[in-house]
């Protein structure tokens, strides 16, 4: 059994976030996972190609050298682009690794864009030497975060998910949270907000979903959600925010609630 590291990034707007490293064992089973669906989709090219050119006949009258080279720039397209296409289209995860539970972040806890994801992915190319992974390996067991050479070029590295959540699902726990991993300045403490108007309930899903948010897919459009909820409960419009502020506000709407209930 691996035992994963912990990653905590403290961003400038004091929210710590927490991520589980993925360790060799998983990522070593979605490279496998990967590398099967690759030789699928090769194998069914090469197939294709092979008898729309008429098959052995061509091979063995014509000239199969530029075929040969067609050949091998398909696999090294398939191999390269495979895993940026997917990285692209599931933010950070190609098929093995979401069969698994794993996922690409950048190292400081935003997503994959597509610079990371050219530089990593031409990187495994020597990664994979001498066979299979072979310098990769060895990387991954000298870095403390298991980064192979692509991830350390890329800035990249990989991290367990967990799957998305609705806020039906965060209801079904209503146990208290603890959100002191937030830090919180006196002035955004002092705001006055109409709490009164909010539940025990609406603060514990809040909760829930603070405690839970760290590695969840869908953690933007359900903060979100949450955080327009509760300032539509309170009746006042949401200050405008980025994504990445969002859980600071619901955070601040909790810790008042609580400050403010505590005292009652």
């Amino acid at each position: 059994m691996e035992i994963d590291e912990i990653l905590t990034i403290d961003t400038p707007e004091n929210v710590i976030f927490g991520y589980d490293i993925a360790g060799i064992g998983s990522r070593f089973l979605a490279a496998l996972v990967d590398s099967i669906i690759i030789l699928i989709l090769q194998f069914l090219v090469y197939i294709t190609l092979f008898f729309a050119l008429g098959g052995a006949d061509y091979f063995e009258n014509g000239d199969s050298g530029w075929i040969i080279a067609i050949f091998s720039l398909i696999a090294f397209a398939m191999l390269w682009g495979y895993y940026i296409f997917f990285e692209m289209l599931w933010n950070g995860q190609s098929p093995g690794k979401r069969w698994v539970g794993l996922r690409v972040i950048r190292a400081d806890g935003t997503p994959i864009t597509l610079a990371e994801s050219l530089v990593r992915n031409l990187v495994r190319l020597i990664d994979f030497l001498p066979v299979y992974y072979g310098i990769g390996v060895v990387t991954m067991f000298i870095n403390e975060q298991s980064r192979r050479l692509g991830d350390l070029a890329a800035g990249t590295l990989v991290v367990r998910d967990q799957g998305s959540v609705t806020i039906s699902a965060l209801e079904e726990s209503t146990t208290n949270r603890n959100i002191g991993e937030f830090r919180f300045t006196p002035d955004e403490l002092d705001i006055a907000l109409p709490i009164e108007k909010l539940s025990d309930h609406d603060i514990e899903v809040a909760e829930n979903f603070l405690h839970r948010r760290l590695m969840l897919p869908n953690r933007t459009s359900l903060g979100q959600r949450i955080a327009q909820s509760l300032y539509n409960k309170m009746e006042i419009p949401l200050p405008a925010a980025r994504e990445w502020q969002i859980e600071k506000t619901i955070a601040i709407v909790v810790r008042i609630y609580r400050d403010k209930t505590r005292h009652v």
